[in-house]
């Protein structure tokens, strides 16, 4: 069933470019696996959301599939996921996803949970570098423009467009990631990722003799470091 359900998602998704095509399901599905292990969730529940978490994402089939979750609920129903698993997995993507997380909503089940973190996950690290300059390619995103500094703001109306750069998007976004985290597993995969950004982000604007920037990467960092708040919800592993 699993695989079927993975030919199906693969099929829906192969022409992405965006940084959201199954290249990107698979490495969410292999970190989610490895999550479901070490926290001991529900390994099949775990997989098939892993697996379909982005059927629907708006940026790929608009604002409609988003809130429906059509692609979802129809390969569920194709593959013949038993109709109560299938609400279990449905209700679980429905809080998937940083734009949500960033108006309060996130997953209830330790499944989703998981789910939730090797998304984020995927999304810093070297990885998730390459994935915000693709999609700033495909909105016509300049990846640096050292005349504009990033905003404070990071709410849901400008989270993916509204920045003036990618590099912006990444100090805003990515760099609260890890902040975000849900699990002792993703915390700790999160922290590792993050610091690889940190370091990029330190050569690059050296590399661009952007003295000015690294100046404000340091501000910015010690102002993280002073206000972290980690949401670990302990009693839900």
């Amino acid at each position: 069933m699993i695989e079927e359900l993975r030919k199906r998602v693969s099929d829906l998704l192969s022409n992405d470019t965006s940084g959201h095509g199954m290249d990107h399901v698979n490495r969410v599905y292999t970190l989610s696996k490895k999550f479901a292990e070490q926290e001991k969730a529900n390994k099949e529940i775990v997989a098939m959301i892993a697996l379909l978490h982005d059927v629907d994402d708006y940026k790929l089939f608009g604002e409609e599939s988003a809130k429906n979750l059509t692609n979802a609920r129809k390969i569920l129903e194709e593959v013949g996921v038993d109709a109560k698993i299938q609400e279990q997995i449905i209700s679980q993507i429905q809080c998937l996803g940083y734009s949500k997380r960033l108006r309060g909503i996130e997953p209830t089940t330790l499944e989703g949970k998981i789910v939730s973190d090797a998304d984020m996950c995927d999304g810093i690290g070297a990885t998730g570098i390459i994935r915000v300059h693709s999609f700033g390619q495909k909105i016509n995103r300049p990846f640096f423009n050292p005349n504009i500094f990033p905003t404070d703001e990071c709410d849901t109306g400008h989270h993916l467009k509204g920045n003036s750069s990618s590099v912006n998007f990444i100090i805003a976004s990515l760099l609260e990631y890890k902040n975000h985290m849900l699990t002792e597993s993703g915390l700790r995969e999160a922290k590792q990722r993050h610091e690889v950004i940190v370091d990029f982000l330190y050569n690059y604007f050296k590399e661009e003799n952007a003295k000015e920037w690294v100046t404000y990467l340091d501000q910015y960092l010690n102002g993280i470091k002073k206000d972290e708040k980690v949401m670990i919800h302990k009693g839900d592993q």
